[in-house]
Order: C-alpha cells, then sequence, then structure tokens
C-alpha cells in the first residue's frame, strides 16, 4: 500500500528523516516506533503532504505522490489522525465529521457519519456537544472518525493513546482491532510499546530519522535485546 523510497525530509534546514525506505503491505497494521525526536510524526506528516519532501519518493497504491498537495493524497485515500487531534473545538461532534468529508459528495456523509458512531458510539451520544468540551479520549475518537470520513484505504495514525485514560486507551484500540478486520491499511505512531506488539502486524524502528531496525510484531516480540535497546518500556502517560 505504501513504499517509501530513500526519503528525505524535514522542516526549514533541519532534515528530521533521512534517506528512508520502508514497505506497508496493503491491510493490517504496521508499527513506527522510536524514542521522541527520532522521525515519527515527520514520516507521516510528509506522506500526508505537510513535511518538504528533500530526496526520494512516496507512493500509495503504486501511485507517485511525492510531489502531488495534501488535497491529492486525500483523494488518492489517505488519511490522517493527527497528534494532538487538531479538531474544531467550536464546532460540534457532527459539524466536525461532516467538515471531515469535505472531499466527498454530499451524499456520502450522511453514511459514513453513522458509520463513525456506529464505531464510536459515544461520540453518537454527544453529536450536538462543541469538541472543545470533550474529554481527551473522546477527541481522539471524533479525531479518527473524521479522517474516517473521506473512505479512506490508508490510515495513519499518530501517537493514539498519548495523554489517554486506560480505559479510553482500551475503546481506541477495540476500535483499531474493528478497523483491522475491514482490510483498511493502518500506519501507527506509538509510545505504548505493549499495546503496538499486540496490535501490529509489523514494526519498524526509527532513530535520529533512520530505519534501526524492520521486522514482523512476533519477532520483536521475540527479541528482548530489540525492547531494550529501542523499545523500552514507554508506557503513555495517563491522564488523572
Amino acid at each position: 500500500m505504501l513504499r517509501l523510497e530513500n526519503l528525505t525530509c524535514g522542516y526549514g534546514q533541519m532534515r528530521a528523516v533521512h534517506g528512508l525506505d520502508l514497505e506497508v503491505p496493503a491491510g493490517g497494521v504496521t508499527a513506527l516506533v522510536g524514542a521522541n525526536g527520532a522521525g515519527k510524526t515527520s514520516t507521516i506528516m510528509a506522506v500526508a503532504g505537510h513535511v518538504a519532501i528533500r530526496s526520494g519518493r512516496v507512493l500509495v497504491d503504486g501511485q507517485d505522490l511525492t510531489r502531488r498537495p495534501a488535497t491529492a493524497r486525500v483523494g488518492a485515500g489517505v488519511a490522517i489522525v493527527p497528534e494532538g487531534r487538531r479538531l474544531f473545538p467550536d464546532l460540534t461532534v457532527e459539524e466536525n465529521l461532516i467538515v471531515g468529508g469535505y472531499a466527498l459528495p454530499a451524499a456520502r456523509t450522511p453514511p459514513n457519519r453513522e458509520r463513525a458512531f456506529a464505531l464510536f458510539p459515544r461520540l453518537a451520544e454527544r453529536r450536538r456537544q462543541r469538541a472543545g468540551s470533550l474529554s481527551g479520549g473522546e477527541q481522539q475518537m471524533l479525531a479518527i472518525g473524521r479522517a474516517l470520513m473521506t473512505e479512506p484505504r490508508f490510515l495513519m495514525i499518530d501517537e493514539l493513546s498519548l495523554g489517554l485514560m486506560p480505559k479510553m486507551v482500551d475503546l481506541c484500540y477495540e476500535a483499531l482491532a474493528s478497523l483491522k478486520t475491514t482490510g483498511l491499511t493502518v500506519l501507527l505512531v506509538e509510545q505504548n510499546t505493549a499495546r503496538v506488539l499486540a496490535v501490529a502486524d509489523r514494526i519498524c524502528v526509527l532513530e535520529s530519522g533512520r530505519a534501526v531496525w524492520r521486522g514482523t510484531a512476533a519477532e520483536a516480540r521475540a527479541d528482548p535485546r530489540l525492547i531494550e535497546s529501542y523499545l523500552g518500556e514507554r508506557e503513555a502517560p495517563a491522564l488523572p
């Protein structure tokens, strides 16, 4: 689904990712892991079209999107749930979902909205509530639902569990497991090692903008040196 060929990207004069090669097979979950500053967010933002690509190529389902604008990437089936959610706080839950589906014909909005509500019943209960008044976990649900409004084939999620209470983390990962059964391809950035190893099919470890390990989650679980050296036990902190 995704192929990165010698990708180098960054901000201004700073290069955050250096010559990254990565393949994400169609279907299932591939996780990008590594310490803060390793280049995980820069990678997925480059794929989404929000970080400048200095060299290399981004191919999604065989299409070269390297020089295409972000809107064209949405049209190619790419969606992103950014770190920090970036919702419209003064709009309601339902209005945020409607905005998320702007790229599709209006007739697609109602069924896509109802699918988001079916995935996250809590959002249906709060459909008239302003997004800024939701809890952190509810906002994360809404950010995922908004991304799904474009009917993506390739979904990227940045820091799914960061700052969420354990119960909300459970609900978000239950939704991810449900999406996985539909054949949706997911590229996940996550600091919670235990969750990553439980849900992902494949792992790519980044360090200082370079890939230092690639393999299956089963191979990662069987290699304690890998976990100690690169993954550690970085559980996402929970809010009080």
